[in-house]
Formats: C-alpha cells, structure tokens, sequence
C-alpha cells in the first residue's frame, strides 16, 4: 500500500522542476531528455549516476506517453512513418538490452558522441544559411534499429540518433519530432519492461515521481512549441542543442 503521507513535496520539487526543463526541450525537439535529466541528477543534485540512469528509464515510459498523445492532438506525427520506424526500433531497443551486459558500451559511446556534434553542426549550418527543403526520409528501418540498440545499450541515443538522421534527409521538423517522440514510448517499454517489474511503489513515490510529475506537465507545452516553430528555427534549435549536449557528453567519456 502507497504511504502519501510519505511524500515530501519540497524535496520532490527540484526534481518536478528539472523533469518539466527537460521533457519541454525533449517535446519541442525531439531530444535531450535523458541528457538534461542525468546531468542535472548527477552534478548539480549529487545522484550517482546509476541510481540516476534507472530512474529515468522509468520516468520516460510516462514521459514519452504524455508526449505522444500531446504531438497526436497536435496533428504533429506522420503515421507511415511511425510504422516505419516502430517494429525495428523496438527490435533494435530489445537486442541492446539483451546485449548490454556482453558489450561494452563506453568504448562505442566517444565514437557516436563525435559523429553527433558534426550533425548538429550540420543541421545547425543548414539552418542559418539555406533555406529547408522538405523531402520523404528514405533510410529509415536501419536507423530506427541503430537508434534503439544504442537508446538500451548505451543509455540513451534514441532523439538524437533517429530526429537528427531523419532532418537531414529532409523529414519536416515539426513532424520528425512528433513521430519520433511518440514511438520512443513504446521503445522506453520494450526496453524498460524488466526493470518496472522489479521497482518498489516506495521507490517510484521518490525522486521518480517528480521526474514524471514535472515531465508529463511539460509535454503538452512541448508538443506545442513544436507545431509552432517554423522548420528554419527548429533546424537552428536541434543543432544547437544536439551539439552542445553531444560535445559534453564526448568531454567526459574523454576526460
């Protein structure tokens, strides 16, 4: 039985405000909310970084849900892409949870790290000086499945892997970043699924419920901004964000 007596109100609310920043640039983006979440929990609130990591595996199943429906009242996904992008995500997501133990994520994540900040570079660049064509994405299956392996086996990679991939091909922003968001949560399921079962209600009263508090409240907000935002703006914020969260990352698998 759930103690709501238990709850701390003014201790849950760093972690309701942190929840809300990150799914609100994850919402209107299409990426960042495992980045901003870890970051904040481990150096700015001291959480160890595990104890960090399995609680927003938890967090996102309610996140990216609360997403999904907000970018679906939006009218912000593209359903033959989300087929397209679902089954070998989901696949992809499965394999790197089964393979995390064998394989040794560290030495791959430098690697994918440096190969993210020259994206964002790019989509930054094409932003700022050529005007956005909007074309069909055409490789999508093999990324979906790179970008789900990666999400379970390296901890995340998910947005930036597919959202970035999919708007340099073309895909139209507001659309990439809906669709992808809203199969992220069946991907955050898929992989998520072991560890729900064996987490404690008292656990979930913690810190994680502010998380989901503070993301679920920012979806809507997200999804929003992201049918507002013009595909010029969107391109300039998604470089921005992915390069600066991708050469932080690589700092400190480097140092």
């Amino acid at each position: 039985m759930i103690d709501l007596s238990a709850i701390d109100l003014a201790a849950l609310l760093p972690f309701i405000l942190i929840g809300f920043a990150a799914q609100l640039v994850d919402g209107a983006l299409g990426m960042a909310f495992g980045v901003i979440c870890n970051t904040l929990l481990v150096a700015v609130l001291g959480v160890p970084p595990a104890t960090a990591s399995a609680r927003i595996h938890v967090v996102e199943i309610f996140t990216t849900g609360a997403s999904g429906l907000s970018h679906l009242v939006h009218r912000n996904i593209d359903w033959p892409l989300f087929l397209r992008l679902l089954i070998p995500g989901v696949i992809g997501g499965v394999l790197g949870a089964y393979l995390l133990t064998s394989l040794d994520a560290e030495v791959v994540k430098p690697f994918v790290l440096g190969y993210l900040v020259l994206i964002g570079l790019w989509l930054l660049i094409r932003g700022l000086l050529y005007p956005p064509k909007i074309a069909k994405p055409k490789v999508v299956a093999p990324l979906a499945m790179v970008g789900g392996f990666l999400d379970a086996a390296g901890g995340g990679g998910w947005g930036p892997v597919v959202t970035s991939n999919l708007l340099v091909q073309g895909g139209e922003p507001r659309k990439i970043v809906g669709t992808v968001n809203s199969v992220e949560f069946f991907l955050a399921v898929a992989v998520s699924a072991a560890f729900v079962w064996h987490i404690g209600p008292e656990d979930i009263l913690g810190p994680t419920l502010g998380l989901i508090v503070g993301g679920v409240a920012a979806a809507p907000v997200g999804a929003m901004m992201a049918k507002r935002f013009s595909p010029k703006v969107m391109l300039v914020l998604v470089g921005i964000v992915l390069t600066a969260t991708s050469a932080f990352g690589l700092y400190r698998a480097l140092v």
